[in-house]
């Protein structure tokens, strides 16, 4: 008795799928509105897992293999198909995330003390300064 006699194309399948996750969107927020600590605790636990499972995807060439088998033409559709549309929405939700991130690096730079101006082409220095000040804030944040 080989495979299973009922079994719907993938077509059906993706339909069907499609369909139902179309009117979940109150199930999709009821159940991740309770899930943050849970989501935490097992995200970090499973650390070990992400570095092992990585190291396996590597040794497999898998990133690479996965863009090959994805293609440009899947890039640019999802980008301009998904991707456009989502845009706008997301840099709104992410507007106040945006300026706490990036608060700590404007004031390292309106603290900062530059040389002197000089003639285009010899402001290295000065560049270097403003390189070194954000480097040290970045790893400073890390810790």
């Amino acid at each position: 008795m080989p495979g299973i006699k009922r079994i719907k194309t993938p077509a059906a399948s993706a339909e069907r799928f499609s369909t139902r996750a179309s009117g979940a969107q109150k199930e999709y927020t009821d159940g991740v509105s309770g899930a943050g600590q849970s989501w935490q605790d097992n995200a970090a636990s499973a650390e070990g897992v992400y570095a092992q499972a990585t190291q396996e995807a590597i040794g497999r060439g898998a990133f690479g293999k996965g863009i090959a088998k994805a293609g440009a033409a899947k890039f640019v559709d999802r980008a301009k198909t998904l991707g456009a549309g989502r845009y706008p929405s997301g840099i709104q939700a992410g507007k106040q995330s945006y300026a706490n991130n990036v608060a700590p690096y404007f004031d390292t730079l309106a603290a900062l003390q530059l040389p002197a101006k000089r003639v285009k082409g010899q402001n290295q220095e000065r560049a270097n300064v403003v390189a070194m000040a954000l480097h040290t804030k970045r790893i400073a944040s890390l810790s």
